[in-house]
């Protein structure tokens, strides 16, 4: 069987806890803040929503399935009821779960998010397991990100099964683990991405070599060997740069309910549309359009729009597009 988009990566049950005795202590330029509670007390929790099936490859894939993609997902989940869930949500989605691993030693992984003020912090933890890779089936795509420990070797094993498909289009996400990872054990990874994505907290904690200026920071990991590079930035939208073009894409306006998924979704619409043949500035447009929906609903995938959805929501920013920085000669 031939897909559109492969996903890899760990997934996870998510619980959703909102809270509002906590105050927010920032630095004076506001580029980290803490979130703070009452030592030893009782933190009372006003709302709590459960996601079954979450993670970043688990909501890319089904991103990509209601954008009109085939499909299929390579994760690993427990033999508990929590993975139950996973594999119900997921198929009900039309994803195909044939290359779902069950762990009988080793419950689901999980994630605890904490939802103050509209954003969220993410306490996360991934079981312990022993990863392979299946022989890749052809595939136009392949989407690689969260991960648990002890992924070294099966990020070797992708690049080498990677080089038997040449042709298939290549986006790394890196998740937790990876951004702890040290730069050289990466290298290969980025060197083999047609799309390396993430945010500017993350490509920071990876160059771990001081502050950057936007654009060098985009160079470096072109330098790396990344094909189209993007970071993005929040409420500051998302920059993206191909090798000649730097472009900054701003974010659309609309409330923000809860921010997590918000990277991924840009991530999912950005690769879905350049797989369907969109140019980088209108791909960061779905991206963007994705993100806005995702942001004003809770958890990572309730708000990930269909095709006709996405149309709409193009449609009513169409003012707003990607702005040309520069292009160098």
């Amino acid at each position: 069987m031939t897909y559109d988009f492969i996903a890899i990566g760990e997934s996870l049950s998510d619980a959703f806890y909102f809270i509002d005795e906590a105050t927010v202590s920032c630095t004076i330029h506001k580029e980290r803040c803490l979130l703070c509670f009452v030592y030893a007390e009782k933190i009372p929790v006003t709302k709590v929503v459960k996601v079954a099936a979450a993670g970043n490859s688990s909501n890319a894939v089904v991103g990509a399935q209601r954008l009109g993609l085939a499909t299929s997902l390579i994760t690993w989940i427990g033999k508990d009821y929590a993975g139950e869930y996973v594999k119900k949500a997921l198929t009900d989605e039309g994803v195909d779960l044939r290359y779902l691993v069950t762990d009988t030693k080793h419950p689901t992984s999980e994630a605890t998010i904490l939802n103050y003020q509209g954003e969220r912090t993410q306490l996360v933890y991934f079981q312990p397991r022993a990863y392979a890779l299946p022989r890749l089936p052809k595939t136009r795509c392949v989407y690689y990100s969260a991960m648990g420990d002890k992924h070294a070797s099966f990020d070797k094993a992708l690049v080498k099964e990677l080089e038997r498909q040449p042709k298939a289009f290549f986006a790394f996400q890196p998740g937790t683990t990876h951004v702890r990872t040290e730069l050289k054990l990466l290298k290969p990874l980025i060197a083999r991405s047609d799309l390396f994505i993430l945010n500017k907290e993350e490509a920071a904690h990876i160059l771990d070599d001081g502050k950057r200026p936007l654009l060098n920071t985009l160079e470096a990991f072109r330098h790396y060997g990344a094909k189209i590079v993007i970071v993005t930035d929040g409420q500051n939208g998302a920059d993206a740069f191909d090798g000649k073009t730097h472009w900054h894409m701003p974010i659309f306006d609309g409330p923000a309910k809860e921010r997590t998924g918000a990277g991924d979704s840009f991530a999912c619409g950005v690769t879905t549309a350049l797989l369907l043949g969109k140019d980088l500035p209108t791909a960061l447009r779905w991206g963007t359009a994705n993100s806005w929906s995702v942001v004003q609903l809770v958890g990572p995938q309730a708000g990930l729009l269909k095709t006709r959805e996405m149309n709409k929501v193009l449609n009513r920013f169409r003012k707003v597009q990607a702005k040309k920085v520069m292009t160098l000669s």
